[in-house]
C-alpha cells in the first residue's frame, strides 16, 4: 500500500490559502477517482482509498493542523503498516514560483513546520515530497503570505499546477523518483 498526504490546514477559512496547496492537490486526485474523504479521528486524518498503479494508495489529510501533521502521519503509518518509503508527502513551497513542482527522495525541513513535525515524528528524512509552488513571497513574513487565499489572477495557475501535480503523482508511483523528477521537475 501506498501513502500520499496533502500538508494543510483544516476549516473554512483556510480552504484557499497557499498553506493548503497539498490538500488541493490530494482533494483532486480524490475527486479524479470520485472518492470523497471520511474523517478518522483516532488517525488525526481525513482519508480516502485509491488505486494508483494497480495500488491500493491511502490519500490522507492530516487534521492536526500544519505544525503537527507528523501526529497524523506517524498514526497512519503505524496503523496501515505502510513502509515510509511508500510514503509521499505534498506541501508547499515558498521558494518556488506558483506554477512549478518539484520532487525531492528525501531532505531537510527548508523551514517548513509541518515536514520539521514529519521528520520529527517518523525519525527519519527519507521519505518522497513534492513541493508545490506558492511563490514568489512579496515583502511580507512568511507566517502571513502562507495563510493569504490564491488571488484571483493566480486562479488559472493554480488550476494549471494542481493538474500537473496529479499527474505527475501517478507517473511518480508507475516510474519512480528519478524518471518522475527529469520528467517534472
Amino acid at each position: 500500500m501506498n501513502l500520499v498526504t496533502g500538508l494543510g490546514n483544516i476549516g473554512a477559512k483556510y480552504t484557499f490559502t497557499r498553506h493548503n496547496a497539498g490538500f488541493m492537490v490530494v482533494d483532486s486526485l480524490a475527486l479524479n477517482n470520485s472518492e470523497t474523504f471520511k474523517e478518522n479521528s483516532k488517525l488525526k486524518s481525513l482519508i480516502t482509498k485509491i488505486r494508483l498503479n494497480g495500488e491500493d494508495t491511502l490519500l490522507v489529510k492530516p487534521t492536526t493542523y500544519m505544525n503537527l501533521s507528523g501526529e497524523a502521519i506517524r498514526a497512519v503509518i503505524d496503523y496501515y503498516k505502510i513502509p515510509v518509503e511508500n510514503t509521499l508527502v505534498v506541501y508547499d513551497d515558498l521558494s518556488l514560483d506558483l506554477g512549478k513542482i518539484r520532487f525531492r527522495a528525501s531532505g531537510s525541513d527548508g523551514g517548513h513546520n509541518g515536514i520539521k513535525s514529519i521528520i520529527q515524528h517518523l525519525g527519519t528524512n527519507k521519505f518522497a515530497r513534492l513541493k508545490i509552488g506558492i511563490g514568489p513571497q512579496p515583502g511580507i513574513p512568511s507566517e502571513a503570505f502562507v495563510l493569504q487565499n490564491f488571488g484571483n489572477d493566480e486562479s488559472d495557475k493554480l488550476k494549471t499546477v494542481i493538474n500537473k501535480s496529479t499527474e505527475a503523482i501517478e507517473y511518480y508511483f508507475a516510474n519512480g523518483i528519478e524518471k518522475t523528477q527529469n520528467s517534472y521537475n
